[in-house]
């Protein structure tokens, strides 16, 4: 039989079989954090305050309206539409952000071992709208995947191009949503100085033109609502896959020791900035941004299942590093924690548990990695995952992706 025939048969059988699981595991949110947003639009743009809207909510009490003024003034044009043609415009602009991001993180990859780009690509998609971080993000009706689109545009395009747009993306998606303000620490840790000067000043003006647009949700949001982590949810749920989240598990009822959340990010961010940066120096694009959202993840007071993308990236880099590295007994390993990452990934870790409503302290060994098993895989990857020397020289303008060879160390 014709190796095409075979692939395609294989990329066909895949997808069914993801669409027959999704199907099944149905849409258990019903979009509920994207109708959020379109209420407090609507709230909005009647003439009430932005950040005064709140939805009743039978286990939090009330919902808010979380994200910086730069968000709501790009959301605010959907108050005015249907929501149900808003729900479809976001999740098919999902969608294709997955697939056009994959196509990005594993072309290199298939040029590399000789296979056809359309057949690993084929793979690859459907693997990832299985995982729960993707069915979260969809269900939920979550923004993150435009996010992604700007960082990795950012970093796997115009960065390695020496482009004198490198930064934006990171910076508007800086100013979307705070959190990828750690990719600006990146791009200073790799020293890339014009990059960062350019992302930092996109979050600014972007920032700065919300305020000039909207001055009162801005000064409501920066001066208030940014600080008011109780707004957002408990940090001891067991969706909140950060280090905090894991701490407050611990101790729940009680909250957990500031100075010590504090310590152990210090930690976590200093030894895993380091390797980023590294792995930016080193050439592997993919390793440097895979270590700096897990850093993010972390480091975050609150990181909802949804928010962890980038163990994707991360994936990518371990079965590339399997399938050419030094060793069978290494490449047996790489392969092995990219299959029980993935395993962990695909079952999730609220999917089929409770969200730990109740807040009761993890009492047991099974229960601990049971709920903090994203936080756990992330630690291993921030210390384990491999940097393939000269993957991509981010110093040469227009660098070829395929320059390393199938035989190339692996560190």
């Amino acid at each position: 039989m014709p190796k095409t025939t075979v692939r395609i048969a294989g990329v066909t059988a895949l997808a069914a079989a993801v669409a027959a699981f999704l199907n099944w595991y149905g849409n258990r949110h019903d979009f509920f954090d994207l109708r959020i947003y379109m209420s407090a639009m609507r709230w909005w743009a009647d003439g009430n305050p932005l950040y005064d809207y709140a939805q009743p909510d039978r286990v939090q009490g009330e919902l808010y309206f979380t994200y910086p003024p730069f968000t709501a003034l790009l959301l605010r044009p959907f108050a005015s539409i249907d929501v149900n043609a808003t729900i479809a415009i976001f999740t098919v602009g999902t969608a294709l952000a997955i697939a056009v991001t994959t196509w990005w993180l594993v072309s290199p990859v298939a040029d590399r071992h000789g296979q056809p780009r359309w057949f690993v690509a084929g793979l690859a998609i459907p693997l990832i709208f299985a995982i729960e971080p993707t069915r979260e993000t969809i269900t939920f009706g979550q923004i993150n995947m435009l996010l992604v689109v700007l960082i990795l545009g950012d970093l796997l395009l115009l960065v390695p191009r020496n482009s004198r747009w490198a930064g934006v993306g990171i910076g508007l998606a800086t100013a979307l949503k705070l959190y990828p303000g750690i990719f600006i620490v990146y791009l200073l840790a790799a020293r890339r100085w014009r990059a960062a000067i350019t992302a930092s000043a996109a979050a600014a003006g972007a920032t700065l033109a919300a305020a000039a647009i909207a001055p009162h949700a801005s000064w409501q949001f920066w001066t208030h609502e940014l600080w008011s982590t109780d707004r957002v949810g408990r940090t001891d749920y067991t969706g909140n896959q950060s280090l905090l989240g894991l701490l407050g598990r611990l101790t729940a009822p009680d909250d957990p020791s500031r100075l010590l959340w504090i310590a152990l990010v210090a930690l976590v961010c200093g030894y895993g900035l380091w390797r980023a940066a590294r792995a930016a120096r080193a050439g592997d694009e993919v390793a440097g941004l895979a270590l700096t959202g897990l850093v993010g993840a972390l480091a975050s007071p609150i990181t909802w299942t949804h928010h962890v993308y980038w163990f994707v990236p991360a994936f990518v880099v371990l079965v590339d590093a399997g399938l050419r590295g030094e060793g069978p007994r290494r490449r047996l390993t790489l392969i092995a924690l990219a299959i029980i990452g993935y395993a962990v990934l695909l079952r999730g870790v609220v999917s089929f548990d409770d969200w730990g409503i109740a807040a009761e302290p993890t009492d047991s060994v099974q229960e601990f990695v049971r709920r903090n098993a994203y936080v756990l895989l992330t630690l291993v990857l921030i210390a384990t995952l491999p940097v393939r020397s000269g993957v991509l020289d981010y110093r040469r303008r227009g660098p070829k992706w395929t320059d390393l060879p199938s035989h190339a160390p692996v560190g």
